[in-house]
């Protein structure tokens, strides 16, 4: 699957958020599979496919350009909150189902039914929490950039620090993330 010519078939009229969702997801990208390649077994044992992480984490965003972020270059009519499951629609029409759960489930540390309800969220009500390994990898990578600064990787106390904002059961998932991709982290 070439994911680039996917990006491409969106993005060609937007160069700027282009190149914004293509350095982002480049760097989550690189992160995940430096997980995946420290933990070989996962491949040997048919739990992780290592093209597809690549695949997934080059596409989990690609709904960024339904959404209203103008600092980012998004001009579109949507919430920022929206864009994983708008890019998992995108996927789904494209055929791709493995790659649209992905998108649907990688914000924050995943979002919960009881979440969407209690915040009212502008999202259909379902649970986007990362169900597979190959979710949950990509999902925790993608904290480490962001689309605002670049080239930046966000320290881990920052990372820790956004996550408390949403909560105790946020922080439960972060720290089964944290163990789950065996980093070691400061």
């Amino acid at each position: 699957m070439d994911y680039i010519k996917l990006i491409d078939k969106y993005y060609a009229d937007s160069p700027e958020l282009r190149e914004v969702l293509l350095t982002h997801s480049r760097q989550v990208a690189d992160r995940a599979l430096r997980i995946v390649d420290a933990h070989p077994e996962w491949v040997r044992d048919g739990l992780v496919d290592r093209q597809f992480i690549e695949e997934a984490a080059m596409l989990h965003d690609i709904g960024i350009i339904f959404c209203d972020a103008p600092k980012i270059h998004c001009v579109g009519p949507h919430k920022y909150i929206e864009h994983g499951y708008l890019g998992a629609e995108l996927l789904r029409r494209e055929g791709l189902e493995k790659h649209a759960l992905v998108a649907e489930r990688h914000t924050g540390t995943g979002i919960t039914i009881e979440q969407v309800e209690r915040e009212e969220l502008p999202i259909p009500e379902r649970d986007y929490c990362p169900q597979s390994l190959e979710e949950k990898i990509i999902c925790y990578a993608d904290k480490f950039y962001s689309k605002s600064h670049l080239g930046e990787e966000v320290a881990l106390s920052k990372v820790k620090a956004n996550i408390w904002r949403y909560g105790h059961d946020a922080v439960l998932r972060w720290q089964q993330l944290v163990e789950l991709c065996g980093e070691k982290l400061a």
